[in-house]
């Protein structure tokens, strides 16, 4: 199964879209699923159903810094990262036009109204998923976790 449908199911199981994303990429990063499904638990719904960031997007960054990132306190270490992450951010904007959960989910789950909506409207199930799906698929033509660290 590719990563990508790897990251589908894990939506469709009831995970969250960063837990989802990070599952399908953390063991190739050397954490392993159990451990990303944990340390991603609170970013669904755009941050604690907040409506912010969407998850899909902050899984894909976490799996990002993992990938690419140094560990030394240096502005050389992270920006490994911070390049990378940057054209991740830049194509995800040219094909979904935000990376607000409350925008590309067409509701916004911080309020009781919004969160109604997206459970009747099946969300998660739809439009996440193919998020989720396609944040996989930017980090495949990225090629992470393929590149390296070297700092």
């Amino acid at each position: 199964m590719q990563r990508a449908d790897a990251a589908a199911t894990t939506m469709l199981e009831g995970y969250n879209c960063a837990q989802s994303v990070l599952a399908a990429c953390g063991p190739a990063l050397g954490l392993d699923r159990e451990t990303c499904l944990r340390m991603t638990a609170a970013l669904g719904g755009g941050l604690a159903r907040s409506g912010n960031a969407c998850g899909a997007v902050t899984g894909a960054l976490m799996a990002i810094g993992l990938a690419c990132a140094g560990t030394l306190p240096t502005p050389e270490s992270k920006e490994l990262a911070y390049g990378p992450a940057g054209v991740f951010l830049a194509r995800w904007r040219e094909r979904h036009g935000s990376l607000q959960c409350r925008e590309l989910a067409g509701c916004d789950v911080s309020t009781p109204e919004g969160l109604q909506a997206f459970r009747a409207g099946n969300v998660h199930e739809t439009t996440c998923t193919e998020l989720v799906r396609d944040a996989v698929r930017l980090l495949d033509e990225l090629q992470i976790p393929n590149q390296g660290t070297t700092a």
